[in-house]
Formats: structure tokens, C-alpha cells, sequence
């Protein structure tokens, strides 16, 4: 099966809003073996969304569309739906039940004549009931495509795709299987892990193809194999992960996309049922941040000062102002100093701290543009590690995220093997 995956929306296209819609859609179809051949991003113009729904017909299977179902009169999807199928609106009164104890049972307000329009669907479409909004969903075929809209709400999107059209495209279509398996490396280059890999890679199977992801101090290895049996491409695969892994172990640091760095710091911590806390200066409180975004942090992550200016490290931390005098607020003895003092603080078994010069500007320090130090303080000692991630200020600030739960996750390694 093939699809194409339409955002419908002017705020999309002016850069008001992320598209995070396609991106969900295209990864719960390809978990089934549905192919993506394209994602589009078009106005709400009536006009507009025909031609590309004509440009679309009979090309793919499924046209999967979001957004424009809104209740105001920017949102033209629904009645472009009636028209494109030659069609007519008529109240769905299941709909129009839903909608109206949602909006007086729920909201405890008086339902108007915009919220009972909701209802309004084409006579010949098979609705998507929307359990968690007041926009339905909406499948229609014709000749060989089926064009499904969606409301552009993520959550309501995410909703009718879990609960309506996967389980109704599995029932209703043969699909082949589509299989990834995805490894996480950190510390290593595109470049060099390519290098390192060049043998392996060469010797793969036709069924399995290997795809480069790299990111600011990482690179994701993604397998994905495809055909009918799939044992077959299971045990492919798990076989040359094994062999992969007996060629870079050193930067391998978990598997699959929900295996990020965090997620895998975190599941050791909670193993060895240790505690972390950080000290950041440079880094703005991002360590933290990408912490938390764990569900179950708090098993683990206590807390966290961010000390951005130079008076709260004095002030908060204790960090001496002799020793910020003597060797500048960006130095390895001040990013010590705050290692130990926030692990003291939140009585924590390791303690991350962070201070450099970001950019553009060099701040309270001399200390070159790019310059970041990273202290790990761990049960038994502290680490200072000096870097330059360069320019631009993003990249230094990404990389020193990553570089320190990189160190982290090394050091608690040693306690493992």
C-alpha cells in the first residue's frame, strides 16, 4: 500500500505552527506496512486542495488529509470534501449527540449553531467518531483511492488514527511488512562510524537497507527490512544487529527510537537505584529539561540550579568569588565547584554542572566563543572535561546536552561491568 499524507492549514505554511501531524501519521502507517510516498503541505484554498486531491487520484491507496475542519469559515475541508465527491452535507445525529454533550455536559455552556454544524458530514462518508473533539473523521473512496480527513488538533488527530484508521486498514487491507530496528550511537561522527562500519555494511542482505540519521553528538543507524514473512526479517535483522554490535559496543548506547541517551540514563539510574542533580550555567537548564521529558524522572532526577548569571553561582551554588576572579567564571575549577556544591545540596549519588561561552558574545568570561566545560561529580571523585563545540550557539548548547549525559551514562557503565 501506498499513501500520501496532506497538511491542510496557512499557519503551517507561514511557519505559525510545526507540522508534528505527518510526522505521527507516516510512523503509525509504517509500523502496519503502509508506504509514504510523499507529505504535503497545501493553503486553505478550495481550489487549492481539488486540484491536489485530482493530481492524487488513483496514484496511491490512501490520501490521509488534516486540518481545515474547524468550525469558523476558514475551514474549507469539509464542504471541498462534499464537493470533490460530488456529495452533500447532512447532519450525522450520532455526531451531533457527542458534540452536544460535550460542549453542555462537559463544557457546561449553551451549544450554538457553529458547534451543532460539527455534525455536518457528506451523506456518502463513513464517519470516524472523535471521542476527545467536536470534529469527526471522514473516509470516502473513490475508484481506487480512499481520502481520509482528519481534524487537525494533534490530540484528536492521534486519536481517530489509533482508534479508527489503523485498526480499520489492518481489517480491510493486505499489507507487507515493514520492519526497523534502530541503534543509538553517541561519540562518534557520521564519518567515522561509517569508516568504522564500511565491512559490515557492505555485506548486508538486498532485504536489508541501512540508513545514516546523525544529529549534534549522535548518530542513529536505522535497519529496515521488507517483505511478507515476518520471521524471516526478524531474525535478519537481530542478526546483523548482533554482528553491528561486536564491531562499535564502545558507542552503542541503547535501541529503537524511544531509546534517546535520557531514556537510557535514566533506566540505569533507576537500576542501580541512584539519584542525579545539575548545576547549568551555559546549558540554561536544557539537561534538566531533556530529563524530565522522561516519564518516570523523578525516580531518579531531583532537582537542578540554573545558575546562567555569575551572582548565582556565587550566591546560590557557593561558588567562590576568589576562585571565579582568579580563573574566570568558564573554568574547570569553577565547573568543579559547582558540581560538588549542587551535589551536596540535593544530596544526589552524581551531580552534573556546565559553564562555557555559547555565544555570540563572550559574557563574564575570555574564555573563546564555543568553549563549554562539563564537570560529572560521581560517588568517589570528579570529572572535568574541556570542549569547543564551535558556533553556532544552538550547536553549542545541543552538544554540550548531549556530551554530558555521554559521560554520565560512561561512568555509571564502569559500575556495571
Amino acid at each position: 500500500m501506498k499513501a500520501t499524507i496532506i497538511t491542510i492549514g496557512d499557519e503551517i505554511l507561514i511557519g505559525q505552527i510545526v507540522d508534528t501531524n505527518s510526522g505521527f501519521i507516516a510512523k503509525s502507517l509504517d509500523k502496519i506496512g503502509v508506504e509514504i510516498n510523499e507529505m504535503i503541505s497545501i493553503s486553505d484554498d478550495k481550489k487549492h486542495i481539488l486540484d491536489t486531491f485530482a493530481k492524487l487520484q488513483n496514484t496511491v491507496d490512501l490520501v490521509i488529509i488534516t486540518g481545515g475542519l474547524g468550525p469558523t469559515k476558514d475551514d474549507v475541508t469539509k464542504k471541498t470534501f462534499c464537493d470533490y465527491f460530488e456529495d452533500e452535507l447532512v447532519v450525522d445525529q450520532k455526531v451531533l449527540a457527542h458534540v452536544t454533550q460535550l460542549i453542555e455536559g462537559f463544557y457546561k455552556r449553551t451549544i450554538t449553531q457553529i458547534n451543532k454544524d460539527q455534525a455536518l458530514v457528506p451523506s456518502r462518508c463513513t464517519v470516524l467518531n472523535n471521542q476527545v473533539g467536536t470534529a469527526p473523521g471522514m473516509w470516502m473512496k473513490k475508484e481506487n483511492t480512499v481520502f481520509i480527513s482528519l481534524p487537525g488538533v494533534p490530540y484528536e488527530m492521534k486519536y481517530l488514527v489509533e482508534q479508527e484508521i489503523i485498526p480499520k486498514v489492518v481489517r480491510e487491507y493486505k499489507r507487507p511488512y515493514i520492519l526497523h530496528k534502530t541503534i543509538l550511537t553517541y561519540g562518534q561522527g557520521e564519518s567515522m562510524v561509517a569508516e568504522r562500519i564500511e565491512e559490515w555494511e557492505n555485506n548486508l542482505p538486498e532485504s536489508i537497507k541501512l540508513a545514516y540519521l546523525p544529529a549534534p553528538g549522535r548518530v542513529r543507524l536505522r535497519l529496515s527490512a521488507r517483505g511478507t514473512d515476518k520471521e524471516k526479517l526478524e531474525a535478519a535483522i537481530e542478526e546483523n544487529v548482533k554482528s553491528l554490535d561486536a564491531i562499535i559496543h564502545d558507542i552503542i548506547v541503547g535501541f529503537d527510537d524511544d531509546e534517546t541517551l535520557e531514556v537510557v540514563v535514566g533506566k540505569m539510574l533507576t537500576k542501580q537505584n541512584k539519584t542525579l542533580s545539575t548545576a547549568e550555567s551555559c546549558t540554561g537548564g536544557k539537561i534538566a529539561q531533556v530529563l524530565t521529558s522522561v516519564p518516570g524522572a523523578s525516580n531518579y532526577f531531583k532537582g537542578s540550579v540554573v545558575s546562567y548569571a555569575t551572582d548565582v553561582k556565587i550566591d546560590v551554588l557557593g561558588v567562590s568569588e576568589s576562585l571565579i576572579k582568579e580563573h574566570s567564571v568558564v573554568s574547570g575549577e569553577v565547573v568543579l565547584a559547582m558540581a560538588l556544591s549542587i551535589k551536596k545540596m540535593m544530596k544526589t549519588d552524581y551531580a552534573i554542572a556546565t559553564t562555557g561561552n555559547a555565544g555570540p558574545s563572550k559574557g563574564d568570561s575570555n574564555a573563546e566563543v564555543g568553549s563549554v566545560f562539563i564537570a560529572l561529580a560521581t560517588p568517589t571523585e570528579v570529572i572535568v572535561e574541556e570542549f569547543n563545540f564551535g558556533q553556532p550557539r544552538e550547536k553549542v548548547i545541543d552538544r554540550a546536552v548531549i556530551k554530558s549525559l555521554e559521560l554520565l551514562q560512561k561512568e555509571i557503565l564502569k559500575n556495571v561491568r
